[in-house]
């Protein structure tokens, strides 16, 4: 989670299972509630933040979703300028590196016939026992 609390995990309860004791203490339970709190105003100072930083540029984006609901790439460009990074926009820029072109869609053996009546014979299919 953090320095102060550590990466742990703990267990929670299966549904309709007895819960009798916390898996930690109290102790830690005040711990990671503090330190859950730090981490939500923390993320809430910095998003604020951000929102008054490029208050201009929301501004614009909220005034021309009002004209027009939809907006493409090109209207975001011509609203806020290019990316300060550079752009993969086509299909063989994104996936390059990332293997073959072509998608290997064969299914494997055991689901070839998935889609097909298996033929019965007359074994197999079960029959009433007379008494």
């Amino acid at each position: 989670m953090n320095a102060k609390v550590g990466n742990v995990s703990f267990e929670m309860p299966q549904p309709g299972e007895m819960v009798i004791d916390k898996p930690y203490s109290e102790k830690t339970a005040e711990l990671i509630d503090t330190e859950v709190r730090e981490l939500i105003n923390s993320a809430h100072r910095h998003t604020t933040e951000l929102l008054t930083k490029h208050k201009d540029n929301i501004t614009k984006v909220a005034e021309r979703l009002l004209k027009q609901e939809i907006l493409s790439r090109d209207d975001m460009i011509e609203l806020l300028g290019p990316r300060p990074f550079p752009e993969k926009s086509t299909y063989e820029e994104f996936v390059e590196g990332t293997g073959s072109l072509e998608e290997d869609t064969t299914l494997p053996e055991g689901l070839k016939d998935w889609n097909k009546e298996k033929p019965t014979s007359p074994d197999s299919v079960p029959t009433a026992s007379k008494n």
